[in-house]
């Protein structure tokens, strides 16, 4: 079986010269890619089967030019090299020949890499060997990546230049994992049963639970993700490799909290994976009647979300000193049915797409009596999301709150409505 070893030859080529040896050992061949960007002060004699020219071209730029503006562009140069980089492993992955992949290096190796090692499909063995992936100072841009591929990190409290005993014990560690999980490998078994994806927060634990149960005794495969900013970027990415046969998002708030600032922001392209898959996709407004702002203390330190927003003036549920809600209000709330909208539109079939709204409370805190009640801002929401959807998209009312039986009940034959359109028995 094939494996790709990413690295910087004049950097580190004594040990990816020993991690491609090792894979050999053990009957694999050793695909190396070599992403030198002219840092390192190596003239390597190992041949890379795709070299840094190679990679710098599919990235559209040529090697020379990448060391030509390493002073005054480092990030472009790094950025082409890992574009570059993306294709080239995807090349080799389309052709059937690649099983996996290990990446090894330093900082700049690891956001070379790290694009590359998320393109690969779930399930498909890769691995960083990088003595930067814990730093504090790069978490959230790290994040990107980890959050939402199933990329093992091995990290390595030395530099892994030159081959002294401690390097060689880490390679040998190195080659064994990746042969060991390229050995091991299965791919997922679909089998018969539908796969559906579902967001879920604590605000619609028992919703959420209540839709888990009813899917699972129809014979159905749930996956959950925490919509927490990081697993919505998962949802999104796991539903545009092909995963899952529906989309059950109880909790797109990963959109309102980019639009809005929040901590729970899961980026631009929120709600976009469904569409662009065209499978069925099931929604709630859970989180659109909330900002996420914690940690308290930004109230009385000026931070920029609290003063632009007024956050201090308005509702507030404050779970812990770190975890605070603000009540949205109109004005947010219409934004966000807009951008919803703009997004469900571009859904291939519209008729797939259904919005289920819960008159009695969009979450827990919004409920009769509860910290952020009010419905009159929940009403500008539906309001404006049916102004801005496509006719085709269906907008269902519950007339009870998202924390119920009835409300996981008409989540279900909204989905099962979906399932009879494509002519599958339910």
């Amino acid at each position: 079986m094939s494996i790709a070893v990413i690295g910087m030859l004049d950097e580190r080529e004594p040990a990816i010269s020993l991690l491609k040896e090792e894979i050999e050992k053990r009957g694999h061949k050793a695909i190396v890619i070599d992403i030198s960007i002219g840092t390192g002060a190596i003239t390597p004699s190992l041949k890379a089967q795709i070299t840094d020219d190679d990679v710098a071209r599919a990235g559209g730029s040529t090697a020379k030019e990448i060391r030509d503006m390493l002073l005054k562009a480092r990030d472009k140069a790094v950025s082409i090299m890992s574009e570059g980089l993306i294709k080239k492993v995807l090349e080799l992955y389309k052709t059937g020949e690649l099983k996996g992949a290990i990446a090894i290096g330093g900082l700049t190796t690891t956001f070379i890499s790290l694009g590359a090692l998320r393109a690969l499909p779930f399930g498909v063995p890769k691995l960083l060997v990088s003595s930067a992936a814990a730093m504090p100072a790069y978490a959230n841009k790290l994040a990107e990546y980890f959050a939402v591929a199933d990329i093992t990190v091995m990290h390595t409290p030395i530099d892994t230049v030159g081959l002294n005993p401690l390097v060689k014990s880490l390679v040998i560690n190195a080659a064994s994992a990746i042969c060991g999980m390229v050995e091991g490998f299965k791919p997922i078994e679909r089998g018969k049963r539908i796969l559906i994806a579902l967001t879920e927060l604590g605000f619609c634990d028992k919703g959420a639970q209540y839709v888990r149960e009813l899917l699972e005794k129809k014979g159905y495969d749930i996956v959950s993700f925490h919509a927490t900013g990081l697993g919505d970027r998962a949802a999104e990415n796991l539903v545009r490799q092909g995963l899952f046969d529906a989309f059950i998002d109880l909790v797109p708030a990963g959109l309102s909290e980019y639009l809005l600032g929040g901590n729970r922001a899961a980026g631009p392209d929120r709600l976009e994976g469904a569409c662009e898959s065209s499978i069925p996709y099931i929604l709630a407004p859970c989180g659109f009647d909330m900002i996420s702002c914690g940690p308290l203390e930004r109230r009385d330190k000026g931070d920029p979300l609290w003063v632009k927003r007024r956050l201090a003036e308005r509702k507030l549920f404050i779970q812990d000193a770190l975890r605070v809600q603000a009540r949205t209000n109109e004005e947010e709330v219409r934004l966000i049915a807009r951008a919803v909208a703009e997004k469900l539109n571009k859904h291939k079939k519209k008729e797939l797409v259904k919005f289920l709204i819960p008159l009695k409370g969009f979450s827990s805190l919004s409920i009769e009596g509860g910290p952020l009640y009010d419905p009159d801002v929940d009403r500008a929401f539906i309001d404006e999301l049916k102004k801005s959807l496509d006719p085709a998209i269906k907008v269902i009312e519950v007339n009870t709150h998202i924390n119920t039986p009835e409300f996981a009940k008409a989540v279900v034959e909204a989905l099962e409505e979906c399932f009879r359109i494509q002519g599958l028995k339910v």
